[in-house]
Order: structure tokens, then sequence, then C-alpha cells
């Protein structure tokens, strides 16, 4: 395998892993706002183009363990926030569920990737500055989840 090939399917799988949280977003927002099953949710997100290109396993542990631990999530994130919960918009919201759960259940992503990516996609999906407070909200929670990690130099 030549150097190119290996960067190549390096960033191919950061593309797909990066269009798996895309997708655990709108499956989020669309648990939100529309507050549909699951099961429904994973069925219809299988005709978003972006699917094939997901990293589908990652896709579905992303998505159950955020509805598994949707009222755990939360919590927290209310902990974190500086207005009401319903003040915030569903698909900055969504990206922080997803996140929040990554920074506390896959110790495997560093904190660093984890925010990078919710700002990368909140960028692309959410408000104009929406990202900022996103990070915000993040680097909190970075904090308190990954204290250790964070706290390296």
């Amino acid at each position: 395998m030549t150097l190119d090939s290996k960067v190549n399917s390096r960033k191919k799988k950061i593309n797909n892993r990066r269009k798996s949280r895309e997708l655990v977003m709108k499956s989020v927002y669309r648990g939100l706002v529309n507050q549909i099953d699951i099961t429904q949710i994973k069925k219809d997100i299988q005709e978003d183009p972006d699917f094939i290109r997901a990293d589908q396993d990652l896709y579905e542990e992303m998505l159950s363990g955020v509805f598994k631990n949707l009222d755990s999530l939360k919590q927290e994130i209310e902990l974190y926030i500086d207005r009401s919960y319903e003040e915030l918009s569903p698909i900055e919201l969504s990206i922080i569920y997803f996140s929040l759960y990554e920074l506390k259940y896959s110790a495997s992503v560093p904190y660093k990737v984890v925010i990078n990516e919710a700002v990368e996609i909140a960028k692309t999906f959410g408000g104009a500055d929406g990202y900022k407070y996103i990070n915000g909200i993040l680097n909190k929670a970075a904090k308190v989840n990954r204290a250790n990690e964070v706290k390296r130099p």
C-alpha cells in the first residue's frame, strides 16, 4: 500500500465517521422535533443519500446510545447552558446530544476530535454563530467527563 492510498483510506474513514455523526444529528433532530420512534427514524434515515457513505456501525451505536441515555444527557446539558433548554435550537441541541454522548461513552475518541466534529457539523447545519455556543458547552462537558484528558499538556 502506497503512502497516498494510506492517506486516502484514512480520509475516507474520517469522512465516513463525519457522515455518521451528521446522520445521528439528523436522526436525533427528528426524534426531538417530531417525537418519532427510533425504529422508524433508523428506517427512514436509510433513504438519506449519505447513508451508504457512513460508518453504519458508528451511526447505530451512537443513535441507540443517545436515545437510551436521553434523559440523563438532557439533565447534564441543562447544567452547561446559560438559557432555558426550550430556547435552544433543535439542530444545535441535536449536535450537543450526540457529542455529549460521545464525550461520556466513547473514550477512544479524543475529546478534541469530538468537539471539532461537533463544531464543523454546526457550521454546516446550525445557525450563524451556533458553533461557538456548542464549542463552549462541549468544552465545559469535556472538563467534567474527560478531566484527566483535558488536563494533559
